[in-house]
């Protein structure tokens, strides 16, 4: 199987290295490229067609939501998945309707960020568990 090319876009240096430290867990998954400004994730993403990106909401320049909308324009192959402390089911809904095919809450990153990546590389959504949204009005 080949190697999984991951993008990953998060301001938030601490996290974005325990984002790393768990995606090493699985030897499929190679970060290609590690960003934190949301427009510069754009490019990148035009640029280097990644299979993945791990994408945070909240960023400078362009949000998340917006930089998901560029990237599906762009990059149609890569499969999004959010990883956010944002829990609101419209915010959820908004990261859907964006592109994504996933959302983990940042504090389930630990349970839900590898079972979230084989879910969307199969084709499948993921939510985390404690969202109050369903996979059914994605």
């Amino acid at each position: 199987m080949p190697l999984i090319r991951v993008l990953l876009v998060e301001d938030f240096v601490p996290f974005r290295r325990l984002i790393c430290s768990k995606l090493e867990e699985n030897s499929d998954l190679q970060i290609i490229c590690q960003l934190s400004d949301g427009l510069e994730a754009v490019h990148k993403a035009e640029e280097l067609k990644p299979d993945l990106i791990l994408l945070d909401i909240g960023l400078p320049t362009m949000n998340g939501i917006a930089v998901a909308r560029e990237i599906r324009k762009l990059a149609l192959e890569s499969k999004i998945i959010f990883v956010s402390q944002q829990s609101s089911a419209d915010l959820v809904q908004e990261a859907f309707s964006s592109g994504a095919r996933g959302y983990v809450l940042k504090t389930k990153v630990a349970i839900d960020l590898l079972p979230a990546v084989e879910a969307v590389l199969e084709g499948r959504h993921f939510v985390s568990s404690d969202l109050q949204i369903t996979l059914d009005s994605v």
